[in-house]
């Protein structure tokens, strides 16, 4: 017999409370971005969805509001680490936009790069692609006019699209994108499967990883941290985030120092170095 339903809070109030926030840093079109999203039942209604079909019927990690939140910091924050040494966004060197359009690009990018898994997880990019591109339409009306919309919703769809594992990003701000995502690891990103009952490398491997850093990398632009309690962590490093890397466009201005804060294991390794 099975068990019965969990009990759960009803549908509406669950997406309204469902926020995403960042510094914008006085970017105003980023800002109204996020005050048009955060005000879309529809948009919170695909992360809602999302979640469910990720975690609860695939007992996948977390593709909720919550993963969406850290995507979208952690893009931001590499990118502003790029811009601030230097490094010139596509948007700028291609079309002429500013620095602050870039972010919205990768903003906007982060926060529907996964709403295809409201749909199935197979092929989630693409589906991705055709429930993005009328809703971006709805929320930049306003923010940009005609040709600069269509032009900043086919970079965040291009980012979209390249932020799968074999995906060929064109443009700095996707394959940021891309990067980010691997990045939502910390703190065990797949406890959810694995207190379920799924243990595999990959739910293993994620519970290993304790702290995600991002900060000014000295010889690089950017330094990724990762604080691992166990050595099991290195597949989400090496196997996993290496992956993503290769390929993104950033991977020069990136150095990746991940470590073992513990002395409960023998040590095979202490320090690891990632070269993409």
């Amino acid at each position: 017999m099975s068990d019965p339903p969990r009990p759960r809070k009803p549908l509406r109030e669950t997406v309204a409370d469902a926020r995403v926030t960042v510094p914008t840093r006085g970017n105003r079109k980023l800002e109204r971005l996020l005050e048009a999203v955060n005000d879309d039942p529809g948009v919170k209604a695909l992360w809602y969805a999302s979640a469910v079909n990720a975690t609860e019927r695939l007992g996948m990690s977390d593709h909720s509001w919550v993963h969406i939140q850290i995507v979208v910091n952690i893009a931001l924050r590499m990118a502003r680490l790029l811009f601030r040494r230097g490094v010139v966004p596509s948007v700028v060197a291609d079309h002429g936009f500013k620095e602050r359009d870039a972010e919205v690009v990768i903003a906007a990018g982060a926060l529907f790069h996964c709403v295809g898994m409201s749909v199935h997880r197979r092929g989630h990019e693409d589906f991705s692609l055709f429930l993005s591109e009328p809703k971006m339409r709805e929320l930049l009306d306003g923010i940009y006019d005609e040709p600069e919309r269509t032009v900043i919703i086919s970079e965040v769809l291009q980012a979209i699209t390249s932020h799968r594992s074999d995906g060929e990003p064109l443009a700095l701000e996707a394959g940021i994108l891309r990067v980010a995502d691997a990045l939502d690891m910390a703190k065990g990103r797949s406890r959810i499967p694995f207190e379920a009952g799924s243990v595999s490398m990959h739910s293993l491997s994620a519970a290993a990883i304790d702290e995600v850093t991002i900060e000014d990398g000295g010889e690089k632009p950017v330094k990724i941290g990762i604080l691992m309690n166990n050595s099991s962590g290195l597949y989400q490093v090496d196997g996993l985030l290496k992956a993503k890397l290769r390929g993104s466009g950033v991977e020069s201005y990136v150095l990746v120092i991940a470590a073992i804060a513990t002395e409960n294991e023998k040590r095979l390794v202490s320090v690891y170095r990632l070269d993409a």
